[in-house]
């Protein structure tokens, strides 16, 4: 496969116009791991051309945040995913927010709680991004990871509610043989802060064996994560949180599909985790 790389509006909208078929479009930040070559491959399985882009977003990161110092390596994303891509969109910021931008897109209620509680104006950056990205590539499917669970659902919302004639796939989380879901944030943690880190996984899988045990209460739930996380030293939770799956809503008792997440800072990184409950 001869991979074509680009970087302006012009050049991706044309090659896109010579794709025939279906198209599937990867949209991530870069420093790829096996979590994004999971979806990319979903996408080469399921569409006739792949489209991936790299562009770590600043509008999603808050002042205090690890814009400056996110990981980056585009040879090396470009290496991994040339097997599977036909087109690499790499555009700057200079691109995507030109000198007097001001047009945004927001979804209201469902970035309120978790990550958009946590992260004042992160989802504005995403949908925002996301919606130029869908508006430039007009891919038949675009796929995101569960990891982000919030985003996936803020963006399924947002495609529905603008009418975005694309099919949202979510991909199962892809984690370390110890249950650390992968990340590019997880290279910032030293080797003590990584045996740490597994206490997300801990705490989810504790709280998933009470629900599959038949408890329903989600205030037991959240209570069981919080007491695994505080067993860790190193870990300081954000939120822990037992919700319903599509709204997000904090939930008493689980009667449906629920979405058990949290967001831990260990030593000076801040990882998400997530389970689905099946209902």
């Amino acid at each position: 496969m001869n991979m074509r790389i680009v970087s302006t509006v012009d050049e991706i909208r044309n090659a896109r116009l010579i794709l025939d078929g279906t198209v599937g479009f990867v949209p991530t930040m870069g420093f790829l791991h096996a979590g994004h070559l999971a979806l990319i491959r979903r996408a080469r399985d399921e569409c006739r051309h792949v489209i991936v882009s790299i562009f770590v977003n600043p509008t999603q990161f808050n002042p205090n945040e690890d814009l400056a110092k996110y990981p980056r390596d585009l040879k090396r994303d470009f290496r991994l995913i040339e097997p599977f891509t036909d087109l690499v969109w790499t555009p700057t910021p200079e691109i995507m927010y030109p000198q007097g931008y001001q047009t945004w897109v927001e979804v209201e209620t469902l970035t309120s709680p978790l990550e958009g509680a946590a992260r004042a104006g992160h989802f504005r950056g995403v949908t925002t991004v996301v919606a130029k990205l869908f508006n430039i590539i007009q891919p038949t499917k675009a796929y995101f990871g569960q990891k982000d669970a919030q985003q996936a659902a803020v963006v399924r919302r947002m495609v529905r509610d603008l009418n975005f004639p694309i099919d949202i796939v979510v991909c199962p989380i892809v984690r370390e043989a110890d249950g650390l879901a992968l990340s590019s944030r997880n290279v910032y943690l030293n080797a003590e802060q990584r045996k740490a880190a597994t206490v997300l996984f801990r705490s989810l899988s504790a709280a998933k064996e009470l629900y599959e045990a038949g408890e329903r209460d989600a205030e037991k739930l959240r209570a069981k994560m919080k007491t695994v996380l505080a067993s860790e030293p190193l870990a300081k939770s954000q939120y822990v949180s037992c919700a319903d799956y599509d709204t997000l809503d904090e939930l008493t008792a689980i009667k449906g599909k629920a979405l058990l997440s949290m967001a831990v800072v260990i030593g000076e990184t801040r990882l998400i985790d997530n389970f689905v409950l099946a209902g």
